[in-house]
């Protein structure tokens, strides 16, 4: 067995300290451990009573003996802290690929289960897709559309799995449109919003494009009051008109999100780019909040795993 002793005691003194902070937050889903030691280059994540595990590629060589040798060491460290059953362990390793589209399926169909957050539920899926069908560093941000939402339209854009619009409908948006072009993940929001109650009469799912989306929603007028924009660095679906590049397309997308945006409202954009920057020209326009400070989760060692920004009229 391979010397894992570092990462034990590291898991185990963060696991201390988070399954109490997580319980007295009514928290289901957490990250326990991220990237902590750096010869240990995993995200570690809590999903219920079971563990969804991210190797990060470093371009190590190890033989494929070794290399299991250690992955099991690794996880059987994870069984004796958190006495989660080593079976219960999903691995996923997160290799650097570009040009690949972000919501790569990874085969193995797993079980759809449920997880709590703050009073809201979620189905979440840890083998079916590269991701889960819950952002986890977005917690924050969720829980602010719902202190936010009351009497509001929303819109959701880039919407994944639909869970922003699941806070908003729970602090009371009087409508919404939730927006993303997967018929894949458009049902999975439309069973999640089913889980939590959502009149499926008031908030809409909308299978499109969100440039074209965009483009059509200024030209017939539609008016929000509260936007979530949260596209992913780089996507070349099929589906898609164009290929979207964040940081070439953050200043469109912005201008027209703000065209949407009815009087005293505002918009929430994000994204997880680690080198992006958010253009000049745009403070000229708008009045822009950075609160990235807030919105990255305390269980999120790495307070750069993205930036966001709150976006009102000047």
């Amino acid at each position: 067995m391979q010397d894992v002793s570092a990462f034990t005691n590291r898991l185990a003194k963060n696991y201390k300290h988070y399954a109490k902070w997580a319980r007295r937050q009514g928290l289901g889903a957490w990250r326990v451990y991220d990237k902590d030691v750096p010869q240990f280059p995993f995200a570690l994540d809590i999903y219920g009573s079971r563990v969804h595990l991210q190797e990060y590629d470093t371009g190590w060589e190890m033989g494929d003996d070794e290399y299991r040798g250690w992955i099991d060491a690794v996880v059987a460290a994870i069984a004796q802290v958190t006495g989660i059953p080593a079976a219960a362990v999903t691995l996923k390793n997160r290799r650097r690929q570009k040009g690949v589209s972000q919501y790569e399926k990874v085969g193995a169909e797993g079980e759809d289960f449920v997880v709590e957050e703050f009073g809201q539920r979620f189905i979440v899926n840890l083998d079916q897709y590269l991701d889960t069908g819950l952002f986890l560093d977005h917690r924050n941000t969720r829980k602010r559309v719902r202190e936010e939402a009351a009497g509001k339209r929303f819109l959701n854009l880039f919407a994944y799995t639909g869970s922003f619009t699941v806070y908003a409908g729970a602090g009371g948006a009087v409508s919404s449109e939730t927006v993303d072009m997967s018929n894949t993940y458009q049902e999975w929001s439309r069973r999640n919003f089913e889980l939590n109650g959502l009149d499926l009469g008031k908030h809409k799912l909308v299978r499109a494009d969100a440039f074209q989306y965009l483009e059509e929603s200024v030209d017939a007028g539609k008016r929000f009051d509260l936007i979530m924009m949260d596209p992913p660095t780089f996507s070349n679906s099929k589906k898609m008109r164009d290929i979207l590049d964040v940081q070439r397309d953050h200043v469109w997308l912005i201008d027209y999100a703000m065209a949407l945006l009815a009087p005293g409202g505002w918009l929430y954009f994000s994204n997880n780019l680690r080198t992006f920057q958010l253009d000049d020209r745009l403070s000229q326009d708008y009045q822009i909040q950075d609160v990235s400070g807030q919105s990255v989760p305390e269980d999120f060692r790495n307070r750069k795993i993205h930036q966001c920004w709150r976006i009102s009229r000047a």
